[in-house]
Parts: structure tokens; sequence; C-alpha cells
């Protein structure tokens, strides 16, 4: 560890990066070569020259307590190859004893650092100041009756839609399950855009996705009366929301499109970084971040967004802990919460989150649906767990180290290439493994050996 507090893993600069073509040229600008005037400050800060092929060379400046980045090059990708490649230089120098990256502890960043270092710490001071004057009542406030009567169009308007799929889901069922597979997918994507009209993007994804089933492979016919029971089930809790408690209607409000708001209190901790990973509709780029607290034991989501070939923010360093204040949501069961401005200079971790046996993350599951019936997955902790192969179709399962219970693994995970880090970690012994307990089973994220705290991503 230095001054600039402990330096990321190789694993922790990779997992930062937009896309796999940013990863190899930001590998091919890791060594010192390209390099001049690079060096670290006390405060977070890493900055350096980059050679291209232009007369001037690319400055680069990274803030890692964001992380966020800053370079003079063209490129529109964040983190751009240059902030990745000097990321690497600096997390492969810890313990070198020459450094291109020189540490200047407290010292000051060069001016062309320091200006863009300055102006975050200024614009992060105003935001401060800002929340400080809305909390006080000092803001003006948006005009609240033309706000409720907006709201009102708009939840007319997903009344109606509703009551539209409901029909659709009636005529399914009196036409019988077997012909949705002869009336194609063209009807449901018909549906999925009207409820995209009715201002309904949440029951929008489950018509398309509920029409991705009929002829998807043996057994469609009880997965399809499952999604559609479930659909049903939210068109009548939206239909009824006026009946709800007020937890569980916020819940259907989110879950059928309608935004969320960060209101509940904030939570300052030291945040372990558990996981990151990115899923793309083709649209838009989703980034889900779990985060556990070492003081309030309670495990956050953050996610973020961008639009197609851009990465999202926020990005966190996977293993490290960052101090930082989360802003929960509201709703029954939700993890999810905004992450402040204010974000501590990453620190080593010391052990994993407390977990339980495969019967305990399957309990818990359960517990959460109680709270939320669409829930697609729970954060669950698996202790002294064993990846073992299962069954004939090149199945595998994480069975508890006394061989009591054992919970398969989700059938996507099978195909990513953190099933065999996970497997050569565990070398046929226990570990411990984070992930996402669901009905199609359990997705690794994360893992720890006995031997190491270091966090592995399977990501």
């Amino acid at each position: 560890m230095d001054n600039a507090g402990v330096r990321w893993t190789t694993e922790q600069v990779l997992a930062l990066a937009p896309d796999a073509a940013s990863r190899k040229a930001g590998a091919r600008l890791s060594a010192a070569g390209p390099w001049s005037d690079a060096g670290s400050s006390g405060e977070g800060a890493v900055w350096g020259l980059c050679k291209g092929s232009g007369q001037k060379p690319y400055q680069t400046v990274i803030d890692t307590k964001g992380p966020a980045y800053k370079c003079s090059c063209p490129s529109r990708k964040f983190p751009c190859k240059h902030a990745l490649g000097l990321l690497l230089l600096w997390a492969a120098e810890g313990a070198s004893a020459v450094r291109t990256v020189v540490d200047v502890g407290e010292g000051a960043a060069p001016d062309w650092a320091e200006e863009w270092l300055g102006g975050r710490r200024k614009r992060g001071e105003e935001q401060r100041e800002s929340a400080d004057a809305e909390a006080g009542g000092v803001a003006k406030q948006a005009d609240p009756e033309a706000a409720r009567r907006r709201a009102e169009r708009r939840a007319a308007r997903i009344t109606g839609g509703a009551r539209e799929l409901e029909q659709r889901l009636t005529d399914l069922l009196r036409g019988g399950l077997a012909a949705a597979e002869q009336s194609g997918y063209g009807l449901w994507e018909e549906t999925a855009a009207r409820m995209v009209d009715a201002q309904a993007p949440g029951l929008a994804a489950r018509v398309r996705e509920l029409g991705s089933i009929p002829g998807s492979g043996a057994g469609w016919p009880v997965r399809l009366l499952e999604e559609s029971a479930l659909l049903h089930l939210l068109d009548q809790g939206w239909l009824g929301i006026d009946q709800l408690p007020a937890p569980l209607a916020t819940t259907v409000r989110t879950r059928v499109g309608l935004p969320s708001p960060a209101e509940g209190p904030p939570v300052r901790d030291h945040w372990l970084v558990l996981a990151q990973y990115d899923t793309s509709d083709g649209k838009i780029t989703t980034r889900r971040i779990w985060l556990y607290g070492r003081e309030s034991g309670r495990t956050a989501l953050v996610l973020g967004f961008g639009a197609a070939g851009r990465s999202p923010a926020p990005a966190l360093p996977v293993g490290l802990v960052i101090e930082a204040e989360l802003t929960p949501h509201a709703g029954a069961g939700q993890l999810r919460a905004d992450l402040g401005d204010e974000v501590g200079v990453p620190q080593p971790t010391g052990t994993p989150p407390p977990g339980g046996t495969t019967t305990a993350a399957v309990a818990a599951y359960g517990s959460a649906l109680r709270e939320d019936p669409w829930l697609e997955s729970w954060p669950v902790t698996l202790t002294d767990v064993v990846p073992v192969p299962h069954g004939e179709d090149g199945g595998w399962q994480l069975a508890d180290a006394e061989g009591e219970s054992a919970l398969p693994m989700a059938h996507a995970a099978l195909a990513r290439p953190g099933l065999w880090k996970l497997v050569s970690l565990s070398g046929g012994g226990p570990v411990t493994v984070f992930g996402e307990c669901g009905h199609r089973g359990f997705t690794p994220l994360a893992a720890w050996s006995p031997d190491s705290p270091e966090t592995v991503q399977l990501t």
C-alpha cells in the first residue's frame, strides 16, 4: 500500500473496460514505453502523458475515488484505452522498486491534471450545497398541481394498457396454449408496442419475454403459463393498486415501469464491492453493482445505464472497499440504492460477507418473493460449498461441504468462463461464493478461497 491507498489489481482494472476491444487496446498501453510524466497522489489521482500518433501526447487523468476519467483523445468510450493502460501500469507497479507512475504523496498534480481534478472538487461542493439548500426548503419546487395532473394522465394510460393486456391474456387461455406457437411473435410485439404507447415499459418488457417462450424448447407451455400468471398478477396489482399496502404498491409501480425515487434515509458505510457486470438489450446497457456494508450489514444494488456501445456509469473496483453514502429506493423488498458523489479512496478488504447454506439461500429467496412476487433473483452468499458436476447434460451445482443439500447453477452461468475459474479456485475443496439465487438457479458472481481474502471475479 502507498499514500494513494491500495493499488488495484489487473483484474479490477480490466473490469472497468466498456468492452473486450477496450481491454485489448488498454493492455497494449500498459507498458512504460508510451508514458511520460506519470504520477499518483494521496488523494487517489493518477495521471500521465501518452504518446499517440500526433505531435502532442494525450493527457490522461483518473480520479480513483469515483472512479472518473479524463483524456484528451477523441474516444467516446469511458474509460478509454489510455485510461485503462495507465491504470494497468499503475496497478502492475505496486510491488516494483522502479516506477513509471511516481507517487507524489500529498504533492500537487500537474496543472493540466489539477485543473480537471479541481473542477471535480468544486462541482462536488456545489452539489452538496444545492442538496443542503433543497433539504432546507430553499430550492425552488416544481408546480405540485401540474405534476399531479401529469401523473394522473399517465396512470390513466397505464390502466387502459393493463385492461387491454388482460384481454390478450384471456384470449391466449381461451385459444389454448398450443395455439401460441402458431400465432408467431408478431402479435406479441404488437401488444408490447401498445404497452409502450400506454407508458408502461415494464409491462412491455414482460410481454416481449412472454412472446419469446412459445417453441423455445421442451416444457415451454409450462413456462408460458407461469409467466402469464405473473403478468396477470401484475396487471391485477395495478388495477387494484389503491387497496395494496404502500410498500407493495410502490413495488407494483416500479414493475409496471414508473420511476422509483431514492427517498430513503442515506446510509454511510464502508461498502465492499462484491460484483459488477453489464447486460444489454441492444438499445440500453444496464450495469449492476452489488455492494455489502461492513457496519450496516446491508446488501445494496447500484444500477447504471448507458446507450448501446457506451459504458454505463459508475464503475467500481470489485474486491475493494469504498467509503460512500447510499440512498435507498422505496418499495417492498427493494435493494436498489443511488451512490452518493462522495466516494472515498478504495481500500483493501479483509473477509467476504457472512453467508449460509444452500438451504438458507433458497429460503431467503422465498422470503423475498413474499415482498416482490416478480423478483427474478436475490443476492446471497454461500459458505463452504463445492462446485460439482450435475446430471448428464453438462450441468453444475454448488453442494454444501457436508453433502446435505445442493443448489443448481443457472443455465446461463454454465457458458461463462467464470464457471471454470470457480472450479479451479475450489480444486475440490469448499469455497465461499456470492451470487444471485433465483427460480432459474444460482448465478455465481464472486468467490473467495479459505487461503486468501482476495475476491475472485466470476463475471
